[in-house]
């Protein structure tokens, strides 16, 4: 058990400036004599980093574009004389493996987390992974490192953290899941904020409309997968590693509430749930305190208050990502990485408006259908499987916009 009489522990932050990281140092902050900033990392956002520097003067400040370093430099030296610049990926890097490091936040969104969350892995941090492409994108590798290195990886997308918390201590601890009496895991899935809407209805969509998400608050990307019901295929395909269990031990449900976070269904009949306020710092700080439990900020859960909790089958003929996704998570490979490519690229180009909202997944399944997808047995076959997808991706969506304009 960890002490409470422990030195502090040092965090390094990777993606700041985003949701998540707005959130970790909001919980950070709330324990001064637990936990202190030992690094911040953001993309471009200066002035935001800047104001959490001033806040919480770190060692490190990182900004990934290096074109905004200068920027950044300027305004550091008075709102954080003591803290030392890094820029561009090595920047990430050494900020997510520095020996003075207990914690990684990995919390930069898509594949651009990739390197600096593996980082963490090979030297043997505790890895809190908000970053669930780096699972989707080269998850047997990832977790070959995580064996050999030793890390401790808590997962703190909200739906695999309440899986963590139902599942037996032993297995919390790198015991198997299958020796444990466990049936099935069930993911639950907001639905988002097109769940009624009919599939004509869809096809209008506009990126605001999209990103106004009913119960959570996240960032565009995000909140676009959440609509399209993708973040629940990839969710999927993260369980599948986290958890080492197949797809077909893995149903998903649309749950509108967001209370209940996730099940684990054992074989006695028992179904253990994690609820709670949807707040992500629930699971944040029960990753930064883990085995331990501390306040996270969030209001307690009225379950008066709350009523009625409802439950229903996804519809995959209007949400066709969640089909796509279990595709590739049952062909193993490569696939996944290639299905994360293509949403990438698909998603941002509906962010731009070049795309329609249904041409996101009708963009993936094309991709998906020609793209090799052998398995990547080293990062760099991962980037080249990545980068192979994206141009297909961009091919694509010129081949069907003349259809789609």
């Amino acid at each position: 058990m960890i002490s409470v009489s422990e030195a502090i522990r040092q965090i390094s932050v990777l993606g700041a400036t985003g949701s998540i990281g707005c959130s970790t140092l909001d919980v950070i902050g709330r324990h001064p004599d637990r936990f202190s900033v030992y690094a911040l990392s953001a993309n471009n956002r200066v002035d935001a980093l800047v104001e959490q520097c001033r806040v919480y003067q770190p060692a490190y400040a990182v900004i990934a574009d290096e074109d905004y370093a200068d920027n950044l430099s300027d305004k550091l030296a008075a709102a954080s004389p003591n803290t030392t610049l890094l820029t561009g990926p090595s920047g990430l890097e050494q900020i997510a493996s520095d020996p003075n490091v207990d914690v990684v936040m990995a919390a930069i969104v898509g594949a651009a987390g990739l390197d600096s969350t593996m980082a963490a892995v090979h030297a043997g941090k505790t890895v809190l992974l908000a970053n669930k492409e780096a699972l989707v994108m080269a998850g047997a590798l990832f977790m070959q490192a995580v064996e050999i290195s030793g890390a401790t990886v808590l997962p703190i997308d909200s739906e695999h953290n309440a899986i963590f918390q139902c599942l037996p201590e032993v297995v919390q601890n790198g015991g198997k899941i299958g020796s444990h009496g466990i049936r099935k895991i069930i993911l639950t899935a907001s639905g988002g904020p097109f769940r009624d809407w009919s599939l004509a209805d869809m096809r209008s969509v506009t990126p605001e409309q999209a990103c106004a998400h009913p119960n959570w608050s996240m960032g565009r990307k995000i909140s676009v997968d959440s609509a399209t019901l993708m973040n629940k295929g990839l969710e999927l395909i993260e369980a599948c590693r986290l958890f080492t269990v197949g797809p077909e031990q893995i149903e998903i449900v649309i749950h509108p509430q967001s209370v209940v976070h996730s099940m684990v269904d054992y074989d006695d009949g028992s179904v253990l749930a994690q609820m709670g306020n949807p707040d992500m710092r629930t699971p944040i700080a029960y990753g930064l305190a883990w085995p331990q439990r501390i306040d996270s900020g969030v209001t307690a859960l009225d379950l008066v208050t709350t009523g009625a909790l409802e439950f229903e089958a996804p519809d995959i003929q209007r949400f066709p990502s969640l089909r796509l996704a279990r595709s590739a998570a049952e062909a193993g490979g490569g696939a996944s990485a290639v299905l994360n490519a293509a949403n990438e690229e698909a998603v941002a180009s509906f962010l731009r408006g070049d795309i329609p909202f249904t041409g996101i997944a009708e963009l993936v399944e094309s991709v998906l259908e020609a793209a090799p997808a052998a398995e990547p047995l080293t990062l760099n076959d991962v980037k080249e499987v990545d980068g192979l997808a994206r141009d297909l991706a961009r091919e694509f969506m010129i081949q069907k916009n003349c259809r789609w304009g």
